[in-house]
């Protein structure tokens, strides 16, 4: 892909901060990182080392948590590193890397988001049918197809991206390599780059939420039928969570995405870029553990268990 370049590597300029305030704004991320990756794998292990949560829904949990660990993991750590280092270079291989796993790891989370919304439609819609539906080789075969749909997306995204020509400046005014800033460093007709990309995000965006909407719909109308004051109080607690996540994660990708690309990055463009991708993710673990009972009895008993294996020591 460098053959097409004269530009080698690129400049991350990051948030526009007082060199003062840099080891705390370092702190600050680098508390949320940490934060990310205990809270998510938290949730997985006590998802796979409890049996009552051996089920479809907690199994898409444990997918998204895993992803999640990843998403942050993309591009947090060179963020840290730029705080504290007087270097902020990136090369032109390591920045189409970096896009590469983080669109990826973006769609995925669409998509998985889209399937969460099925099996709560299931479950709440076709309770009776809901051990048919949603078998375990369909859960396994929904998961691997956002997977792999979400990777392919962005590879086709990120190829038409790197064969553009970059001819300099070599400064990218973000704090990671994002569709937007690339696209700006362009010097060449970037036409098929910004259509690919608008198209990709119109079927990755576009097309789970209208599956995420669709299936609350029949869930609303349902519940609506509901005698018990009770049965619809269980069935929107088991929803709560999942739409909680879903409006903040659609509201902040649609507003990032499905916008002209050409436009310039602005310090309020990368505040919702790190909204997108540092707090959202911070905060998705502790909505599902917040408003779900079956996790929380679950830690309760993890913890209860610790506490006695060690007064016994």
């Amino acid at each position: 892909m460098s053959n097409h370049s004269t530009v080698k590597e690129f400049i991350l300029l990051g948030f526009s901060i007082a060199p003062h305030l840099q080891i705390l704004f370092f702190a600050i991320f680098l508390i949320a990182y940490l934060l990310v990756l205990a809270e998510n794998i938290i949730i997985i292990v006590t998802v796979w080392t409890n049996c009552n949560l051996h089920s479809p829904m907690y199994f898409f949990l444990s997918n998204l948590s895993f992803l999640e660990i990843w998403y942050v993991t993309v591009t947090l750590p060179k963020t840290m590193l730029s705080f504290v280092s007087v270097t902020k270079q990136i090369s032109f291989m390591g920045c189409m890397t970096q896009l590469y796993f983080f669109l990826s790891l973006g769609n995925t989370e669409c998509l998985l988001l889209a399937v969460m919304a099925y099996d709560r439609y299931v479950a709440i819609c076709k309770p009776f049918h809901y051990s048919t539906i949603m078998r375990h080789t369909v859960c396994f075969y929904l998961t691997m197809g956002c997977w792999l749909t979400g990777f392919l997306i962005s590879g086709c995204k990120v190829f038409f991206i790197s064969q553009l020509t970059y001819c300099g400046p070599n400064i990218i005014n973000h704090f990671f390599c994002d569709v937007s800033p690339l696209l700006n460093l362009s010097c060449t007709n970037m036409e098929r780059a910004v259509l690919m990309d608008f198209v990709a995000a119109i079927f990755i965006l576009l097309m789970p939420l209208s599956v995420v909407i669709l299936s609350y719909i029949y869930i609303i109308f349902t519940v609506f039928h509901i005698s018990s004051a009770h049965g619809c109080q269980k069935a929107f607690s088991t929803c709560a969570s999942h739409l909680i996540v879903v409006i903040v994660f659609y509201a902040t990708s649609i507003f990032i995405y499905l916008r002209p690309k050409t436009l310039p990055v602005h310090d309020t463009n990368k505040i919702m870029s790190a909204l997108y991708a540092v707090v959202v993710p911070l905060f998705n673990p502790i909505i599902y553990c917040l408003r779900n009972q079956e996790i929380k009895d679950s830690l309760q008993k993890i913890l209860f268990r610790k506490r006695v294996s060690m007064q016994k020591y």
